[in-house]
């Protein structure tokens, strides 16, 4: 089981979130015990949350790997081969009854 760090901060982060959720409820659930009216969780719940977002943001862009090129004419999109199985490449579809040249032009 080698989880990574990326992944670590992730679950550390997650659970910052939801021991500041717990919080905020129990603040709530006491101000409602001493009659009082909320006007917003203290300084400390919030600063958990920031902390939170911080640690789950960051593990969201490092945990799942490095970024792939989407330029269709990048090299590493490039098909090497066909698939071995032919057999569910179906070409007669719905689709032929459409021009295979459609010289649409905008009008201005």
């Amino acid at each position: 089981m080698g989880f990574s760090l990326g992944f670590l901060v992730g679950i550390l982060g997650v659970l910052i979130l939801f021991h500041a959720a717990y919080s905020t409820v129990q603040y709530r659930g006491l101000l409602k015990i001493m009659e009082e009216e909320f006007s917003g969780p203290p300084i400390t719940v919030v600063a958990e949350l920031l902390l939170g977002l911080v640690l789950s943001l960051w593990a969201g862009l490092t945990v799942p790997g490095t970024f792939l090129s989407i330029h269709p004419h990048s090299e590493e999109n490039r098909i090497v081969a066909l698939p071995a199985n032919l057999d569910f490449m179906v070409f007669n579809h719905r689709g032929k009854v459409f021009p295979v040249e459609m010289d649409l032009k905008l009008k201005h």
